[in-house]
């Protein structure tokens, strides 16, 4: 996407959902997995942070950007897709040492502090992608009429959902960046 950018400067958002539609589609699928890692006890984490992150994601990419093929070339979509891409770049590096056995001070910081305002632009871009997708949802294959009436106002409803679900899960991030930096502190003054 970077490499696009550069190259083609504000014209490579046109065709960014082409590019990398289909690879961000199957990685995101590939998320769900990570629900059952949780589950399992093959990841520590906290399921209901972690599934909301999923769902809003799986819903927003496969309902609004793959759904509505008009709406893939807008700005918002390649801000998305970058900001999905940050939150993924700041959380898997100090994942990936702590399993090598080398967890760095930098990489902590970052997992657990950074982290939080990364999802809560991520979150904001997700509510503005909705609601400029909703006039794309008066026609196409979203423009059923529902018992409740139109899907884009199902999509209506969703926004404050979405707001609380995330308020819950930056409420979740903060306390696990206190625990964490907390622990490692503890390490510090151990040696």
């Amino acid at each position: 996407m970077t490499a696009r950018f550069l190259f083609f400067g504000r014209g490579a958002q046109v065709g960014t959902f082409y590019s990398v539609g289909v690879i961000m589609s199957v990685c995101q699928l590939l998320s769900l997995l990570e629900l059952f890692h949780i589950a399992d006890g093959i990841e520590k984490g906290q399921l209901f942070p972690r599934f909301v992150q999923v769902m809003e994601r799986n819903l927003l990419l496969f309902v609004v950007f793959v759904g509505q093929e008009e709406f893939q070339s807008k700005l918002i979509v390649c801000v998305q897709f970058y900001m999905w891409n940050i939150l993924q770049l700041l959380r898997y590096p100090h994942n990936l040492l702590c399993l090598v056995g080398m967890p760095s001070s930098s990489t902590l910081w970052a997992r657990y502090t950074l982290i939080i305002p990364v999802y809560v632009l991520s979150v904001l871009t997700e509510g503005i992608s909705i609601w400029q997708a909703l006039p794309y949802f008066d026609s196409g294959i979203y423009s059923i009429q529902l018992h409740t009436g139109n899907f884009r106002y199902v999509l209506l409803a969703y926004l404050p959902l979405l707001a609380i679900a995330s308020s819950v899960t930056v409420g979740f991030l903060l306390k696990q960046r206190k625990q964490q930096l907390d622990i490692w502190n503890k390490k510090l003054k151990r040696k």
